[in-house]
């Protein structure tokens, strides 16, 4: 069984610069990736001021429901409240959704952080998916890590496909190796070819191997961070992009990551 994918930040629906509503060309641009699970961050539940003030370009019912439409089904983890709305983390699948669970990792007050755990039933397995939005700080990172270890842990059965995916603030790539060996899973981009360079020509004729980097996806005008990831387990990567140019720059401050998956035989 074949599964395409995709992971975005979508900056709560209006653009990086201005707060302008860009919700509706958010729409047409996730048909465009044709992927039958995204997982969304930064998703507006409720937005009363911005729903007000764009009356006319702001869809009546919460972003997860408009974005998902007719093809999809919508799942949603409320991260945080405030008193004329929320966001938080969302789900959709073009598969039947059996089970959900928001978890609430936030490190501190002032950081509302979650992790979102759908079931999905497809035809070839369970599929176990876990939208992540990490934190800015590097030990609040860390310990959100581990939480997210513990709930994979907890609720995928150590043979289940798992994706894991979102926004991991993780610009130093310091959080990989310990889901890894925790979670056997891989990154959509570790079996990537490293870019030829001088390091990587020094490190070669010294005998050792080039560290495979996660996607560059932030900021999506000019990406120079690496902030997005998509890890996986029981499957293998048939292919994984970063999209990339004008119309992704204006639709959020990071670019979505699609890939291209296949079910292991016996997962």
């Amino acid at each position: 069984m074949k599964l395409r994918v995709a992971t975005y930040n979508i900056h709560k629906g209006v653009s990086s610069i201005g707060s302008r509503p860009r919700i509706h060309a958010l729409k047409q641009a996730l048909t465009t990736m044709s992927a039958e699970v995204y997982f969304l961050q930064e998703v507006q539940g409720r937005h009363d001021l911005l729903a007000t003030r764009h009356a006319s370009n702001w869809p009546q019912e919460a972003q997860h429901d408009f974005l998902a439409g007719e093809s999809h089904t919508a799942a949603y983890g409320m991260n945080a409240a405030y008193d004329h709305g929320h966001h938080g983390n969302a789900l959709l699948s073009s598969f039947p959704i059996g089970a959900t669970r928001n978890q609430d990792i936030s490190d501190h007050a002032y950081e509302k952080r979650g992790i979102l755990h759908c079931v999905l039933q497809t035809p070839g397995a369970e599929v176990h998916c876990y939208v992540v939005h990490l934190g800015l700080f590097a030990g609040g990172r860390r310990r959100q890590t581990e939480a997210l270890i513990e709930a994979v842990s907890r609720t995928a059965p150590p043979q289940a496909p798992v994706i894991i995916a979102g926004d991991f603030n993780d610009w130093g790539n310091h959080l990989s190796p310990a889901l890894r060996s925790a979670l056997s899973v891989c990154e959509v981009f570790d079996e990537r070819t490293p870019r030829l360079s001088v390091g990587s020509v020094l490190r070669r004729l010294s005998g050792r191997s080039s560290v495979i980097q996660p996607a560059r996806t932030f900021p999506a005008a000019l990406p120079m961070l690496r902030l997005d990831r998509i890890y996986v387990r029981g499957f293998v990567v048939e292919s994984a992009e970063v999209l990339h140019g004008a119309m992704w720059a204006k639709l959020s401050d990071h670019s979505p990551i699609v890939a291209t998956l296949q079910l292991k035989a016996g997962s």
